[in-house]
């Protein structure tokens, strides 16, 4: 049970015309935020561990011509938890009653990280209900088993440390998925959370919880950044990282395959990565990768941005500008 559900509606939308959600798709509570019908559906769908508000920088914009749609998936947010059944099939369920019921008309549907995962699923399965599809670094082919555990492992030993961490609702201490976090700068040198920082951290988060039992973390004198991922992390339920560490969640989804029934127009954004001995992929994917993708889906575009995985927040004007783009193409 999230923790979180029954704050629905409660959060301050600062984007005029948005509105906070939910929707039940058959035991499963999608929360969501819905703008202004100024133009055909557009549906944005977060990276994991990610909440609706990582996109709040670019509702409006894409709003101009769109009616937008920005949603917490199952885990995440103010939607369900549901331990035990995360799966690419669970999410596409999700996805095929939200899209019929809530949405209506065919939409385009851009994921960001797992989210372009998932929107991937909708392209490949939902023919009739996906006008377009929008991979913002996704991993494809780097999320799928045995790459993602044994030669690209970066991200999958980030997930078995959330999933280990926070695993325990008795002991969920933040401020503790900081430690022994490891960003390789290079082949020879990483960066380390200090431990001092990590303390202060802690001290600061259970002070918000004291004086808001039952709220979602969120300490508005930290930076922005910083103060979004504690607000995730607090509402993000790790049994979906631990599906992924055990294998159950990757059902329902072949990459290649699925890429092989896109039918709708594609866009994929690119952001940066490289490949460090001992970690492997830093990044969703690879130059490889992004050639594999073009040859499976002739018709595909392809965009490289210089920018961190999660384009729409740390390059949102340049994020707008290719969806736009993309969206005004003569062929959407």
């Amino acid at each position: 049970m999230n923790p979180y559900q029954d704050l629905s509606g409660t959060t301050e939308v600062k984007v005029p015309g948005f509105r906070e959600h939910h929707f039940d798709a058959g035991g499963v509570r999608i929360n969501y935020v819905a703008g202004p019908d100024n133009g055909p559906p557009l549906v944005l769908l977060p990276a994991q561990m990610g909440i609706w508000e990582s996109y709040q920088r670019v509702l409006a914009p894409l709003s101009r011509r769109s009616r937008v749609y920005a949603l917490d998936l199952r885990g995440h947010g103010k939607s369900s938890w549901t331990p035990g059944a995360y799966s690419w099939r669970h999410l596409g369920a999700d996805m095929t009653a939200f899209l019929s019921e809530v949405v209506r008309e065919p939409a385009v549907v851009a994921g960001n990280s797992s989210g372009g995962l998932v929107a991937l699923w909708c392209a490949a399965n939902l023919p009739a209900q996906v006008a377009g599809v929008i991979l913002e670094d996704a991993p494809v082919f780097s999320a799928e088993l045995p790459r993602f555990r044994d030669r690209d492992r970066y991200v999958y030993g980030g997930l078995k440390h959330v999933a280990d961490v926070l695993g325990d609702p008795a002991h969920r201490d933040l401020a503790e998925y900081f430690r022994g976090l490891t960003l390789p700068v290079s082949q020879t040198r990483e960066k380390r959370v200090p431990d001092w920082f990590i303390s202060y951290l802690s001290r600061r988060i259970k002070a918000f919880q004291a004086r808001h039992p039952g709220r979602p973390v969120d300490i508005p004198y930290f930076p922005r950044r910083l103060r979004l991922l504690l607000k995730c992390l607090s509402m993000y339920d790790p049994d979906f990282a631990r599906a992924f560490v055990d294998g159950r969640f990757y059902d329902g989804l072949d990459h290649a395959e699925a890429l092989t029934r896109v039918s709708c127009p594609m866009l994929v954004l690119h952001g940066d990565w490289r490949r460090l001995p001992g970690h492997g992929l830093i990044g969703a994917m690879d130059d490889d990768d992004a050639a594999r993708i073009r040859r499976l889906v002739p018709h595909s575009h392809y965009r490289r941005i210089h920018a961190n995985h999660v384009i729409h927040m740390y390059e949102p004007r340049r994020y707008v500008e290719a969806v736009t783009a993309f969206l005004e193409s003569p062929e959407n």
